[in-house]
């Protein structure tokens, strides 16, 4: 899968968006603090990923200030958009204003 990523030349674009987010040793002594997130927000988390555990999910609510959501797919991995994209366009729907 690495090498299919270096041969159409995605690697990298997807290493640094990683790259461009909070720097790891912030998390460190002292924890870097960030404000809570204070607009609407939905977690979807699903059971077959394999990246991000449901605790994980369901703890970023302490995170947000506003109003949070939580949703629970059964079955996509960590690439849901892919796997199921029916089931959380529909989510994105029913959360997103219109």
């Amino acid at each position: 899968m690495i090498a299919d990523l270096e041969a159409t030349g995605s690697l990298t674009p997807g290493l640094n968006w990683y790259r461009a987010n909070v720097p790891p040793e912030s998390w460190v002594d002292p924890p870097l603090k960030l404000p809570p997130v204070q607009s609407p927000t939905m977690g979807v988390w699903s059971t077959g990923d394999s990246a991000l555990t449901e605790i994980q999910m369901t703890d970023s609510a302490e995170n947000v200030a506003g109003p949070w959501r939580y949703e629970r797919l059964d079955g996509p991995g960590h690439w849901m958009q892919l796997d199921a994209p029916d089931q959380l366009n529909a989510l994105l729907l029913d959360f997103l204003p219109r």
